[in-house]
């Protein structure tokens, strides 16, 4: 079968899909990419379908050995990414051959890439999923990060439609482009959370009223987040209830936690606001000692937002 070697591992490099669902009703996380967008958008460029398992690459990237001939896509944080001595543009179409090695050099801007291969990654599925979940050993390979001397199964690219050797290179989502600072802070849009009502009345203006900064015990299950404390209006626990993505739980102190990729499926922390769907993949792209604004949305601008990033990765399905 075929494979690629990985040569050098990295900080923290993962095998992601689109995560493990219908499993939270028994306890299992969905994790998945922390920025979906920018994976969609890899797997687009290189021709593979939106559940093709791809690596996700965490502030320093990896080395990887390709053994046969196959198109390969880097989306997400802007890093200096090479092919053999060759520097190649983010969010393009790049053959390799056999023996081609790609390298990740120095990380420019964001916290997170996407490397998609044509084909996909074939590891295992575990509960209908390639993704990988460290904290329960579960899918990837291994349920781990990657090591140096892993070998990575590919699918097979038999048929597929030739590409033009032209990059394509689609532009971001409206949403997607706020990252891009070089200042490491980005805004993300909320609105109010299931527990909203626990809260004193000025707590959601608190929320928005300074940045918080991302600590540095946060990971891929959520943000620890420090800034202005909110406070409570009644007690601070709640019978325990569904987590979503991007939520942001209160713990006693009054610090909100961003809940991510791994977050736990039930928690009994109040939550007071939940970042827009179009804006977590912007979440996705930060790290700690990085900072964060939350600003109001209304519920119709969280859906064109919406609707803007899906029309962005249609388009570039669309010239695959």
């Amino acid at each position: 079968m075929p494979s690629v070697r990985i040569a050098k591992p990295g900080l923290l490099t993962t095998v992601q899909d689109r995560g493990r669902w219908g499993f939270q009703s028994f306890g299992v996380s969905v994790s998945g990419p922390m920025d979906a967008y920018s994976h969609r958008l890899a797997n687009a460029i290189a021709g593979n379908g939106n559940d093709a398992a791809a690596l996700e690459v965490t502030m320093t990237g990896p080395e990887l050995e390709f053994e046969d001939a196959r198109t390969v896509a880097v989306a997400g944080a802007l890093f200096e990414v090479w092919i053999d001595d060759r520097l190649i543009a983010m969010r393009s179409a790049v053959e390799v051959v056999p023996g081609s090695i790609l390298r990740f050099g120095r990380r420019l801007r964001g916290a997170r890439a996407y490397v998609a291969i044509s084909g996909g990654i074939t590891t295992p599925v575990q509960l209908g999923s390639r993704a990988t979940h460290v904290p329960s050993g579960m899918g990837g390979l291994g349920g781990r990060a990657l090591k140096a001397g892993d070998r990575l199964p590919l699918g097979s690219v038999a048929g597929a439609t030739p590409r033009s050797p032209a990059p394509h290179r689609p532009p971001l989502a409206p949403s997607q482009q706020a990252w891009a600072l070089p200042d490491g802070h980005a805004i993300l849009r909320v609105l109010p959370g299931p527990q909203a009502d626990r809260f004193v009345p000025a707590a959601f203006d608190v929320l928005q009223s300074s940045p918080y900064s991302i600590a540095g015990d946060s990971n891929r299950m959520g943000y620890r987040l420090i800034g202005p404390p909110l406070e409570f209006a009644i007690r601070s626990d709640v019978i325990s209830d569904a987590t979503p993505a991007g939520v942001l739980q209160v713990p006693a102190a009054g610090q909100p936690i961003l809940l991510l990729a791994d977050r736990q499926t039930t928690g009994g922390y109040p939550k007071i606001a939940a970042v827009i769907s179009a804006d977590i993949c912007v979440a996705g792209q930060l790290a700690p000692g990085d900072s964060v604004s939350f600003v109001a949305c209304s519920q119709r601008d969280a859906l064109a937002a919406l609707i803007a990033q899906e029309r962005s990765l249609m388009a570039a399905s669309a010239r695959r």
